[in-house]
């Protein structure tokens, strides 16, 4: 049970290191078009791209911290159930060892995860919030032709 739970934490750690490159990745290129000026397409298929892969680490990390709790949990039937006190001491501070390591992960994931989520939405909401200023000037840049227009007939009439 410690070799498999060793082999899942291990496994955990590189999983919750590269969904962290993810979230930083999607943060900096989603920063990076949103400056550029880029058309609409491109950073809805990048974000969708990543929403997915986003997504699916995400439920793999899932299943990883459930089989971690699975494992840790008949570790601690394990130790329950043996009868010598000596090497239940050592065999308690191994399963402890093995529950902060869960719980840190856990920690980990979900601080990771919210962080994304927080960095998605208000990337969504700086884009809905651009596309408003820009239908905006654009309606308004109408009207100042409509206006100019107007004016320059005046002006013939006069």
């Amino acid at each position: 049970l410690r070799k498999q739970a060793r082999q899942l934490e291990n496994e955990l750690d590189l999983k919750l290191v590269s969904f962290s490159k993810l979230c930083t990745s999607y943060s900096h290129s989603s920063a990076r078009d949103g400056r550029r000026d880029s058309s609409d397409t491109t950073p809805l298929l990048n974000g969708s791209s990543q929403d997915r892969m986003f997504e699916t680490m995400a439920i793999e990390i899932e299943q990883l911290l459930a089989r971690l709790t699975g494992v840790n949990d008949k570790m601690a039937e394990y130790t329950n159930s043996a009868g010598v006190p000596s090497l239940n001491a050592a065999l308690m501070h191994t399963l402890q060892r093995h529950r902060d390591i869960l719980q840190d992960y856990t920690h980990e994931f979900h601080k990771t995860k919210a962080n994304f989520v927080a960095i998605r939405e208000r990337e969504n909401l700086m884009g809905s919030v651009r596309k408003d200023i820009e239908s905006y000037k654009s309606g308004s840049g109408v009207n100042n032709r409509r206006t100019e227009l107007f004016l320059k007939e005046h002006d013939h009439l006069r």
